[in-house]
């Protein structure tokens, strides 16, 4: 069997994600079918499957990675360009991640599963926490500061997914830099 490179394995990676990200945005959760992801995808289960033991995986690593995203836009160009990329996000996107929170409280196999990711990420995340720190005001312990920002953030992603006239987004985040921000 020839070996592939790492960078065939990334590429390949990618072309998954982004075949089920259009494949769970086009037909919501439920309607995403190992047959539906084949065909948006371009590869057979096997192919996909050989990267993902899931799709209930595949869409927790699709889930993740846009977490990660935008804290990474946040670290890198500020809590603005974070309601930017979620306003450019495809609000069917957002839908079906906003599905999935069902699936956590009515699912425990999904939730299990959610919660063992989140374990394996937990040095990432404490990681990620620090590197944070220097944008948030002393007195505010940071993880407090990660769940405020998550209530704004999933708040316009709700918005945005409603069809929502969206709030004018200079405004929001002058009022997240005034509560958040060192002074």
């Amino acid at each position: 069997m020839p070996k592939v490179s790492k960078e065939h394995k990334e590429r390949r990676r990618e072309q998954i994600l982004d075949g089920a990200r259009r494949c769970f945005a086009r037909h919501g959760y439920e309607g995403a079918t190992v047959a539906r992801l084949e065909h948006e995808i371009g590869l057979s289960r096997g192919a996909i499957f050989n990267y993902f033991p899931s799709k209930d995986a595949l869409f927790i690593e699709l889930a993740l990675e846009m977490s990660k995203r935008l804290t990474d836009v946040w670290l890198h160009d500020g809590f603005r360009a974070v309601l930017d990329a979620i306003v450019r996000e495809d609000p069917d996107w957002l839908a079906v991640q906003l599905e999935a929170t069902r699936r956590i409280r009515t699912d425990a196999e999904f939730r299990q599963l959610i919660e063992r990711r989140e374990e394996e990420l937990k040095d990432v995340r404490a990681e990620r926490l620090e590197q944070v720190r220097p944008k948030v005001r002393e007195d505010v312990p940071v993880e407090d500061a990660a769940v405020f920002l998550s209530f704004v953030a999933n708040g316009l992603a709700l918005r945005h997914t409603m069809g929502d006239p969206l709030p004018d987004l200079d405004v929001i985040a002058q009022l997240v830099d005034e509560g958040v921000a060192p002074r």
